[in-house]
């Protein structure tokens, strides 16, 4: 199964999981999440100069089109995740420049065939996630860039998606049984995504962690 580990911030350890053929690593350009790259040492003039097949996701919410193709071109971006309120126009732009990902939050009551289905021309790739925070009887607000809580994944059984898709949502070190699973059962699903349930700080993961679940998953 393919695997994206996101919020990746040091450089030995994005290395590490391109030499276990993990093919995705996720860089997070949002100033509010904890995770964002610019907060640690990690630079793209690090980052350019290794050779790596590990393909580089750029993850950006509500930014200018001048600001993400500044960005894919200063850190060779291959793959650019946008994970706000993005137009289909938008994701369009984007994706005439750069591979596209765009995020939808999934929660209770969402009809997601209609959430995706303006952007079906427009994007390259979906994501679903878990956007959520609260419960019923709380007002629940959106977490840009994913709240790090699992979503029921029934709700995308009968969706016809018809394109490739990354699933995310808190995913922990126990769900690898669980995801290939549900990926054997779902044509379109892509790849797993990854996270905070995978580190000991923001942005510094439990690399025994993710070699064990990447295990899991390829066994």
């Amino acid at each position: 199964m393919r695997l994206k580990v996101c919020g990746m911030t040091r450089l030995d350890q994005i290395m590490q999981l391109d030499e276990w053929g993990v093919q995705f690593a996720g860089l997070i350009f949002f100033p509010k999440s904890p995770r964002y790259i610019k907060k640690f040492h990690l630079s793209a003039i690090d980052l350019k100069r290794e050779k790596m097949n590990i393909n580089r996701v750029g993850v950006f919410v509500n930014e200018s089109l001048d600001e993400i193709l500044r960005t894919v071109d200063s850190w060779r971006l291959h793959m650019v995740q946008l994970h706000g309120d993005e137009t289909p126009k938008f994701c369009e732009q984007v994706s005439n420049h750069v591979t596209t990902i765009k995020a939808f939050r999934v929660g209770e009551g969402d009809n997601v065939e209609w959430k995706i289905y303006p952007y079906h021309e427009f994007t390259d790739m979906y994501m679903f996630d878990n956007g959520w925070v609260g419960n019923a009887s709380q007002d629940k607000a959106a977490v840009y860039g994913g709240s790090g809580i699992h979503f029921n994944w029934s709700l995308i059984d009968k969706v016809n998606v018809n394109k490739p898709y990354f699933l995310s949502g808190g995913i922990n070190p126990s769900d690898a049984t669980r995801l290939k699973e549900f990926a054997a059962a779902h044509k379109d699903m892509f790849a797993a995504d990854i996270n905070s349930k995978f580190e000991v700080a923001p942005g510094v993961k439990d690399m025994d962690k993710v070699k064990i679940f990447l295990d899991e998953l390829n066994s």
